[in-house]
């Protein structure tokens, strides 16, 4: 089934990379407007726009902006307003948190900094898109994980960022249902990332794989691209303030995290 989202603005903060990226792509083969953030050093322009043309999308619009400053979003939507009348999708992906492998790593402002990436944006950015174009997105999506419900080494405060995303997506679904809008939120399980990687290593995987886990079983972010663009299709319109898991199932399967740190305490001790 072709989903034609020709005509669409869509906008998705950090989706240089990662989650992201797999969603922006979607978007852009259904034939939407893309525009995307990114920080400071984070992204290759060329090899973004080498992806799009690959699956021949429109090339999308780039734009580095810093989720947590208000001067960076005002600058973002004023230069898409040169361009756009409104925003009709925004996925609100960027999430950022420092690892708190113990307790007295806890800091007070670093987890307000946490909400400020991972959680409040969804709250802020809405409202000023509503502000600048007069009217609220009819698709506003946010990213979370399991993290909530299961857990992490190190994944304390975004855990509790994303928690508080969830919360937050749902009030959020009832204050803007009369203008017509559908707000959902998507839980990953495991996704095989460069993020992910870079917090649990290769070896993870490894030994997944080790434990009976098969590869299929481990989310790819094309397919968690194909789960944002389908709760954008108009499709989904029935769910409305949601908080949606996409895991294939494998928590269901095993306590892998658990097997996989008693392994490492055992190598260490």
């Amino acid at each position: 089934m072709r989903i034609d989202l020709g005509n669409k603005v869509v906008l998705i903060t950090g989706g240089t990379q990662g989650i992201g990226l797999a969603s922006a792509l979607q978007f852009g083969q259904a034939g939407a407007r893309v525009y995307l953030t990114y920080k400071w050093g984070s992204a290759k322009p060329e090899d973004v726009y080498r992806q799009f043309e690959e699956i021949k999308a429109a090339r999308p619009v780039l734009i580095e902006a810093d989720v947590s400053q208000d001067a960076d979003t005002d600058a973002l939507l004023d230069k898409i307003a040169e361009k756009e009348e409104g925003l009709d999708i925004f996925i609100s992906n960027v999430g950022f948190a420092q690892r708190t492998m113990s307790l007295d790593e806890y800091k007070k402002k670093t987890f307000f900094k946490t909400l400020e990436y991972s959680t409040w944006p969804l709250i802020e950015y809405t409202r000023k898109i509503n502000r600048k174009f007069n009217r609220y997105p009819r698709y506003i999506v946010g990213i979370s994980s399991d993290g909530p419900d299961h857990f992490y080494p190190g994944y304390d405060f975004v855990a509790a960022s994303k928690a508080l995303l969830e919360f937050f997506s749902k009030y959020l679904s009832a204050h803007l249902f009369a203008a017509g809008s559908r707000v959902n939120v998507i839980r990953f399980g495991t996704v095989k990332t460069d993020s992910f990687t870079k917090i649990f290593g290769e070896r993870f995987f490894k030994f997944a794989r080790s434990r009976g886990i098969p590869e299929e079983m481990i989310l790819t972010p094309r397919e968690c691209g194909q789960a944002v663009l389908a709760l954008c299709s108009g499709l989904l319109d029935a769910m409305n303030g949601q908080i949606i898991t996409l895991d294939k199932g494998m928590p269901f399967r095993d306590n892998l995290m658990n097997q996989y740190l008693s392994q490492l305490e055992g190598e260490q001790g």
